[in-house]
C-alpha cells in the first residue's frame, strides 16, 4: 500500500511540474506585416527580376513561403474583415471595400456590404489575445470604418493610429503627440519599432498595414530614379515608382525583423508578411495611377497607366481570377517551424485567426464560427492535404463582373453571377487559368458548382438582383455608391468631415 500511495504522490508531483512548466512557457510574440495590393509575382522570391526586396526575402529563406496562398476578397476590407473574424467575408457580410464601387445600369445590381465597418458582435483576433494577456497594437490603414466608435481601439487593440491620408503628411487617428516627418511607411514603422520596444518583456501582437504598394503611384525620387537607370526585365512592366514602393515596403520588414533579432525575441515571435488581395495592374476607370507630381517621369508612356503585372496568373485585384486573390505570404516562427521551406500547402486569410489563437493557447470563442484551419498543424513543411475546398464570393463590378469560385485540390471553378455560366480550371496545369474545361469534364464542374452552391447557403451569401434600370448601352458607367452620401452626411453629424480620397 505504502508503494502505492508513494508512487501517486511520485506521479502527482511530476504532473504538477508539467502543468507548472507548460505554464510558465512564454506566449509567442505576434508580428503580423501586411502590404496593400501587392502581387504574388511582384517580389523577386516569388521570381520577379525587375523589383528588388532583399529584407522579405531574407525573411522567406528564414521561415516558409507559401506558394498557394489566398486572400479571402479580391479588394482590402473583405480581406481585412477575414483576418479579424476568422471567417468568410460573405459570413461577415463584407463583400467590397467599404463602401464599394457602383455601376447604376449594369445588368444585375449587386448587393451592398451588410455594415460599412466590422460588425460590434465579432469577436476579434485581437480582443481574443487581449483576453489572454497580450498587449496589442495596430498601425496603418484600417478600412474597416471610419467612426471612432469603430476605430481599432474599440476592437481589442490597446494603442493603435490609423491613417487618413496617404503615403506623405499622413494625420493619425488618434492625434500623435511626437511630430514626426517623412515617408507613411518611414512613420509606421516608427511606431511599430517604438511599440515593441515598450512591450518587449511581455507577449505582444503587433499589426503594421501598409498602404504601399496602393495606388496613387508615389515614392522617394531616390528611389525611383534607382529603377529608372535599371536595366527592363522582359515580360514585366518595370515601373520605376512602383519597384520604388516595393523597396519602401521592403525596408519597413527589413527594420521590424532587425529590431526582433537586436532585443532577442526573434525565437519565440511569429512573424506574418502577406498582401490583402491580389495585385493591381490598372485602375478600374483605366485612368492614370501616378500622383500628379511624378506624372512627368511617364508622360506620354503606358507606364503612367500601369502598374505592374500578375503574369503568369490571368486576372488582377477585383475579380476572382488567381492574380486578384492569390497573394504571397512567409510566415517565420524559429521555436516552431524549420525555415528555409516552402509550402505549396492551400491557405487562405481566414486561417490566419485559429492559427495565431491557437500558438497562443488561446481557447477558441464558441459563439464564433470560425472558417479557418490551424496552419501550424500538422507543421506547414509536411502538409500535404489537398482536400479541403476554399470559396471566395465576390458578386460585385470593378475588374470583372459578379462572381463566385471554389477551389479543392488542383481544380478551381469560377461561377459569374451576371450570366450563371462557369469555368473550371486544373491549377496544376494550367497555373494561368487559359484553358476552360467546364464541358469537357462535366463531371468535376457540377461536384464543384453544387458545393459551392451549398456553401453559399450556409454562410447566406448576399447574391446580385437584376437590374430594373439596365442600359446595355450604358452598363460600364461608374456611378455614385449609394452608401457613400449616407457615410459622408453621417461624418458630418458627428462633427467631423473625411476625406473623399479615404473612400477610393
Amino acid at each position: 500500500m505504502k508503494i502505492i500511495l508513494i508512487s501517486m504522490l511520485l506521479l502527482l508531483i511530476i504532473w504538477g511540474c508539467s502543468e507548472t512548466a507548460t505554464q510558465d512557457k512564454p506566449k509567442p510574440n505576434i508580428v503580423f506585416i501586411m502590404a496593400d495590393d501587392l502581387g504574388w509575382a511582384d517580389l523577386s522570391c516569388y521570381g520577379n527580376r525587375f523589383n528588388e526586396s532583399p529584407n522579405i526575402d531574407q525573411l522567406a529563406l528564414e521561415g516558409v513561403r507559401f506558394t498557394n496562398s489566398y486572400a479571402a476578397g479580391a479588394v482590402c476590407s473583405p480581406t481585412r474583415a477575414s483576418i479579424m473574424s476568422g471567417q468568410y467575408p460573405a459570413r461577415v457580410g463584407i463583400i467590397d471595400f467599404i463602401p464599394g464601387l457602383w455601376r447604376t445600369y449594369e445588368k444585375m445590381t449587386p448587393p451592398v456590404n451588410r455594415t460599412q465597418y466590422l460588425p460590434d458582435e465579432i469577436t476579434t483576433i485581437a480582443e481574443l489575445l487581449k483576453e489572454n494577456g497580450y498587449t496589442n497594437g495596430y498601425f496603418g490603414k484600417w478600412h474597416l470604418g471610419f467612426l471612432s466608435e469603430q476605430h481599432p481601439l474599440n476592437q481589442g487593440f490597446d494603442v493603435a493610429r490609423i491613417a487618413q491620408g496617404k503615403f506623405y503628411d499622413i494625420a493619425f487617428e488618434p492625434e500623435d503627440t511626437v511630430e514626426m516627418t517623412g515617408r507613411f511607411s518611414e512613420k509606421l514603422t516608427k511606431y511599430g519599432i517604438d511599440f515593441i520596444e515598450k512591450n518587449q518583456n511581455k507577449p505582444f501582437f503587433l499589426f503594421l498595414s501598409h498602404y504601399d504598394v496602393h495606388i496613387n503611384l508615389d515614392a522617394d525620387q531616390e528611389f525611383i530614379d534607382k529603377y529608372l537607370k535599371k536595366g527592363i526585365a522582359e515580360g514585366y512592366p518595370c515601373n520605376a515608382i512602383y519597384a520604388a514602393m516595393i523597396e519602401h515596403l521592403d525596408r519597413s520588414v527589413g527594420q521590424i525583423s532587425n529590431k526582433i533579432k537586436e532585443l532577442g525575441l526573434e525565437d519565440n515571435t511569429i512573424l506574418i508578411f502577406c498582401s490583402d488581395n491580389g495585385g493591381l495592374n490598372m485602375r478600374y476607370d483605366k485612368g492614370p495611377l501616378v500622383v500628379d507630381s511624378k506624372k512627368e517621369l511617364y508622360r506620354g508612356d503606358s507606364l503612367l497607366y500601369i502598374a505592374s503585372s500578375n503574369l503568369p496568373l490571368r486576372g488582377e485585384k477585383g475579380n476572382l481570377y488567381e492574380g486578384g486573390i492569390r497573394i504571397p505570404l512567409i510566415v517565420k516562427w524559429p521555436q516552431k517551424i524549420e525555415g528555409g521551406k516552402e509550402s505549396a500547402v492551400p491557405v487562405t486569410s481566414v486561417d490566419y485567426f485559429p492559427t495565431l489563437a491557437e500558438a497562443a493557447g488561446c481557447d477558441l470563442p464558441g459563439e464564433q464560427i470560425l472558417d479557418g484551419v490551424n496552419i501550424f498543424s500538422p507543421p506547414v513543411s509536411n502538409q500535404t492535404n489537398t482536400d479541403r475546398a476554399i470559396y471566395w464570393h465576390y458578386p460585385v463590378y470593378h475588374h470583372g463582373v459578379p462572381a463566385s469560385a471554389v477551389r479543392l485540390g488542383d481544380w478551381k471553378l469560377i461561377e459569374f453571377l451576371d450570366d450563371d455560366h462557369v469555368e473550371l480550371y486544373n491549377l496544376a496545369s494550367d497555373l494561368g487559368e487559359r484553358e476552360d474545361l467546364s464541358k469537357i469534364n462535366s463531371e468535376k464542374t457540377r461536384e464543384l458548382r453544387k458545393m459551392l452552391n451549398q456553401w453559399r447557403g450556409s454562410v447566406s451569401a448576399d447574391m446580385p438582383l437584376p437590374n430594373p434600370a439596365f442600359d446595355s448601352l450604358r452598363r460600364n458607367e461608374w456611378g455614385i455608391h449609394p452608401h457613400l452620401f449616407n457615410m459622408v452626411k453621417y461624418k458630418i453629424r458627428k462633427g467631423k468631415w473625411i476625406e473623399k480620397r479615404v473612400f477610393r
